[in-house]
């Protein structure tokens, strides 16, 4: 498969090892994922043994000790083969765990890093509530007050993505409602402590075997020592927690798009009508060529906002280039992979619409992307007030 952007050998090393990998290990487990919503836990965590967790993090913690744009290579041949996988690594390796690495104490990192980093413990992000969604901060309602030594907690978070299989939560909860969004605070939650539960699993349209939460706190005590930052300055952690999410989210959308357009090239080649492969008809062609220049322009944009996002320094986005950076590419991304899928599925006829077909798979998986992280209509305002603000 070429590259339009020119990726260094290490770089092409690094993406080719874990297409190798997903094809290999992660593909497999795609249709039963699917079919029953079922969690390979035991695959899951021995990605931490084949040195697939902890991609950012140090040698010396357990890690790989490379960089965002490596994550995202990961991610990209992970979700060619498994995107519901690719969707949950995601959710472990940077939402939760490179979140902590960037922002927790040395103590932090040391105690909650190294398990996540070698599948001893799977990791969430609890942001979303059943009433803050795009309003993640102005709605959030879960609250923590300090008591003594500990924060006690109550609320819920909904669409939590690893929350029913999770050891530890990335949760952010208002400590000052007087203070709007600069009274919010990050806690690392172990999921085992009292007061913590799965209130319902969620089926999903698509992306089932990833497995997606309402998580309820109901007086959970969390030690002090747990929050994350600084108290009351949690929203530092989302805004460039959030640039770094659509720039490695977007991906799962390439991931995705390539390998629809490859079953796409393969199935024309194959399928016969009319005395002759479909492969030779104009309407097929002109498919195929535009499912190829987006792929293509996805690929670019994405490796692009990957550069650019590599060397953010911890507390810093939710502002200028990179906010608008970041917006952009999980937008143009998922949109672009929106009409990839749609022509591959046209391609595919009467088989590209029944469930149990991988087009099926990837077609399900495509709505997802503009919702998730930021709707598309979110990522539009973003985009025009750095353009306006510049």
């Amino acid at each position: 498969m070429s590259n339009a952007f020119q990726l260094s050998e290490d770089r092409v090393a690094i993406l080719e090892a874990a297409d190798r990998y997903a094809r290999e290990r992660l593909l497999p487990l795609a249709r039963r994922m699917d079919d029953e919503e079922w969690w390979p836990d035991e695959e899951f965590r021995a990605l931490g043994r084949a040195g697939y967790l902890g991609i950012t993090v140090p040698a010396a913690l357990g890690g790989a000790e490379l960089d965002l744009f490596a994550s995202g290579l990961v991610l990209q041949a992970f979700s060619r083969w498994n995107h519901a996988l690719g969707l949950s690594w995601v959710a472990h390796e940077n939402l939760c765990m490179n979140n902590i690495l960037r922002s927790g104490t040395k103590e932090q990192i040391e105690r909650f890093v190294p398990p996540l980093c070698d599948g001893r413990a799977i990791g969430c992000l609890g942001l979303t509530e059943p009433g803050a969604g795009s309003d993640a901060l102005g709605s959030m309602t879960t609250r923590a007050v300090r008591d003594g030594d500990d924060f006690v907690v109550n609320g819920r978070k909904l669409y939590i993505t690893n929350g029913p299989v999770a050891d530890y939560c990335l949760l952010y909860a208002r400590t000052d409602p007087a203070r709007g969004n600069r009274g919010i605070t990050a806690f690392v939650v172990d999921m085992k402590t009292p007061g913590v539960r799965v209130a319902q699993k969620l089926e999903k349209m698509g992306f089932r075997g990833s497995q997606t939460a309402e998580l309820a706190f109901d007086d959970c005590r969390v030690p002090a020592a747990n929050v994350l930052g600084k108290v009351d300055e949690g929203v530092k952690c989302i805004m460039s927690g959030l640039d770094l999410e659509r720039a490695v989210i977007a991906p799962i959308c390439v991931g995705v798009a390539e390998r629809a357009l490859d079953l796409s090239i393969a199935h024309a080649k194959e399928r016969v009508q009319f005395g002759e492969p479909i492969a030779n008809f104009q309407m097929i062609q002109s498919r195929l060529a535009e499912m190829s220049a987006l792929v293509d322009t996805m690929r670019v944009y994405n490796y692009y906002c990957l550069s650019l996002m590599n060397d953010l320094p911890p507390g810093e986005g939710g502002r200028g280039e990179v906010h608008r950076v970041s917006a952009t590419s999980v937008m143009y991304c998922a949109d672009s992979m929106n009409r990839v899928v749609d022509h591959a599925v046209q391609i595919h006829g009467g088989a590209g619409y029944i469930w149990e077909t991988e087009m099926n798979r990837l077609y399900r998986a495509t709505k997802l992307l503009e919702i998730g992280a930021g709707t598309t209509e979110v990522r539009k305002l973003i985009i025009a007030k750095e353009l306006l603000s510049a």
